[in-house]
């Protein structure tokens, strides 16, 4: 046998072996096992790494962690068996594995914060929102009557989702305070001083005004809003902070398809009066207006990825949960059975059977966390899965709220994604990004 064919015939036990190792049980658990662990005071906490070896743990802060019932800095552990935490105080602590107590094997961050639970949501809520400035959403051409047609606002390099956060010195997010402004420049024959919010950043700019010969009035050329209004659902409440969280995604300006940057605004609440059930294609919506609309149950302070959120004084009426339940970390959450609460009929939340199919492993915030099923044939026949308007609906598995719905499969409508109740308590400064994910995370 020449030595080529012996190099050819090596090579392949070798690719042989290290795929046998890569499927071993073992090495799952080991690829599985977490480098930081976020849990809750008092929760425990199994891990499993099935390795026929022993090694030495030492405990930064053993008062922190218990680790296998002990509070000690220092010890051994037979990692063929389960290792079993349970958390005693909120902090932050670190595990370190060694092998035969010589070799650096794996160190795990623990993170202990304080123990939260929220009151899950699922009514049906009317949404009024404020932006923070004038919202720019289109361009028009203004005539002057002499043949000459120019948008004022297109010339001055405004741009579509533009923010008009000033004019002349004057703070805005109020489109009728607009008209006179506007109208007194052009009578002067001044340019307006204006301010713009562009992605985030500032500058200057001016616009002169032109007059419309069929409106008899000056003009900018450009199509303004300052509001927007809709449906959705109330994820959670949180009572001892006094705060509430919705929809499970952003709002996002109608024509323009921007985020709308908060300037103020309310949740009422709001009664469903039909279901356009979901088709494959095309999705369906809850039918709703605005009820008891005197009875404001909070404020918009956030508009963000994962919802709206602000202040809310007092638990809403309607729900199917009177007491808070635990929440869970994005790591916790199971492929599996789950339920979802949310309203079909009038102001009535009820529970849904749905199946977990899929868990992304998220260390940092991202929208699309999980993908659901809605298995309930009751609400099959009522909406024909995921309809818009149920987004934000809670999801809750193992009696702990785990995330909440947020976008349907156009082509599967008993399909979607949901996010994680993690990100949506981070957005809504329940859960501080210091005390639970990777520093890394934004």
């Amino acid at each position: 046998m020449t030595s080529g064919i012996k190099k050819k015939l090596f090579g392949l036990m070798l690719v042989f072996i290290v795929c046998l190792i890569a499927i071993s049980p073992p090495f799952q658990h080991f690829a599985a096992f977490p480098e930081q662990l976020n849990l809750f005071d008092g929760q425990g906490k199994q891990l499993e790494l099935s390795m026929p070896v022993h090694a030495q743990v030492t405990v930064k802060n053993p008062d922190i962690v218990k680790v296998n019932g002990l509070s000690k800095p220092s010890f051994d552990l037979n990692l063929k068996e389960p290792i079993s935490l349970r958390t005693e105080h909120a902090g932050q602590t670190e595990m370190q594995f060694k092998l035969f107590g010589a070799i650096p094997f794996k160190t795990v961050k623990v993170n202990v914060v304080p123990d939260l639970k929220v009151i899950p949501g699922g009514q049906t809520i009317g949404v009024k929102i404020k932006s923070k400035g004038i919202l720019v959403v289109g361009h028009h051409l203004v005539d002057s009557g002499s043949g000459k047609k120019s948008s004022p606002g297109d010339d001055a390099k405004i741009k579509v989702g533009d923010l008009i956060m000033e004019m002349n010195g004057q703070r805005l997010n109020d489109v009728n305070k607009v008209a006179a402004i506007v109208q007194e420049a052009g009578e002067r024959k001044r340019p307006i001083d204006i301010v713009i919010l562009r992605n985030g950043e500032q500058f200057q700019t001016k616009i002169a005004p032109a007059w419309d010969a069929g409106d008899k009035a000056y003009r900018l050329g450009v199509y303004i809003r300052d509001s927007a209004a809709g449906v959705g659902t109330l994820t959670f409440y949180a009572p001892d902070q006094k705060a509430y969280g919705a929809l499970g995604h952003v709002i996002t300006d109608m024509d323009t398809q921007t985020p709308i940057v908060v300037g103020g605004g309310e949740i009422v609440y709001s009664n469903v009066t039909s279901i356009s059930k979901s088709h494959n294609g095309e999705p369906g919506e809850k039918r709703a207006h605005f009820f008891r609309e005197n009875k404001v149950l909070g404020n918009i302070e956030k508009n963000t990825d994962f919802g709206i959120f602000g202040t809310m004084n007092e638990a809403p009426d309607y729900g199917t949960e009177k007491n808070a339940i635990p929440v869970a970390f994005a790591s916790e959450v199971k492929e599996g059975p789950a339920h979802i609460y949310t309203v079909v009929d009038g102001q009535k939340v009820e529970r849904f059977n749905i199946e977990i199919v899929h868990v992304a492993k998220q260390a940092f915030p991202a929208t699309k966390g999980m993908i659901i099923k809605i298995t309930d044939p009751r609400l099959i026949e009522k909406t024909g899965g995921i309809v818009q308007g149920m987004s934000g609906s809670p999801i809750v598995q193992g009696g702990k709220l785990i995330g909440a719905v947020t976008h349907v499969f156009v082509n599967d409508p008993t399909s979607g994604y949901g996010c994680f109740i993690e990100w949506m308590l981070r957005d809504a400064g329940i859960l501080m990004k210091s005390q639970a994910a990777n520093p890394k995370a934004s």
